[in-house]
């Protein structure tokens, strides 16, 4: 009998910030998913706004060069009052789509709205809800100190979820609660 090949995903989720910038990989393995590495970058040590886009840029490569992700997801940037401060952060997303393509993988915006909405069902859910929800979700066991880290796992699982999985299935919340029992844990509030 011929064994059948697992076709596997590396998803790389990109939370742009211009003072914190989280990123979150994920590897989809049928319909699992797992966590490989999420984290944030630092970026208020450096002076100018200059020297952060040339920070983006180098960490960004250098995470994929490290994992050699299939495809990128960005939460796009949300409308603000503060124009200066959008046009800063647009440019910090620019230019970590710029890493991403100069290997040529390719990218995916996601709203912040549709990243919660994918991820928890909500789309005005709080950053904690999303971090919670990932926990389950992802295995996570302990929440991390800065809350970009998981933001930008969540913009790769909202990738997955819009995508569909490697096999094509798993392409709402609900199909992939149905596909995963054992991930759902019942709280006080859901007895």
């Amino acid at each position: 009998m011929e064994k059948k090949t697992i076709k596997e995903k590396i998803i790389l989720g990109l939370d742009p910030g211009t003072n914190v910038m989280g990123y979150g990989v994920i590897l989809v393995k049928a319909s699992k998913l797992i966590v490989l590495q999420f984290g944030v970058i630092h970026l208020s040590k450096y002076e100018t706004h200059e020297l952060k886009l040339k920070k983006i840029f180098e960490r960004v490569l250098s995470i994929v060069d490290e994992f050699h992700p299939d495809e990128v997801a960005l939460e796009a940037p949300f409308f603000g009052k503060n124009v200066q401060s959008m046009l800063k952060l647009g440019r910090a997303q620019g230019v970590a789509m710029s890493a991403a393509l100069y290997r040529e993988v390719p990218i995916t915006e996601y709203s912040p709205k549709s990243v919660k909405q994918s991820v928890t069902g909500n789309g005005n859910a709080s950053k904690e809800q999303v971090a919670r929800m990932l926990m389950q979700i992802l295995g996570i066991k302990e929440l991390p100190k800065l809350l970009d880290a998981t933001d930008a796992l969540g913009v790769a699982v909202c990738h997955h979820f819009q995508k569909g999985n490697v096999k094509g299935k798993s392409k709402s919340w609900d199909s992939f609660l149905k596909e995963n029992p054992s991930r759902l844990k019942k709280t006080k509030a859901s007895v």
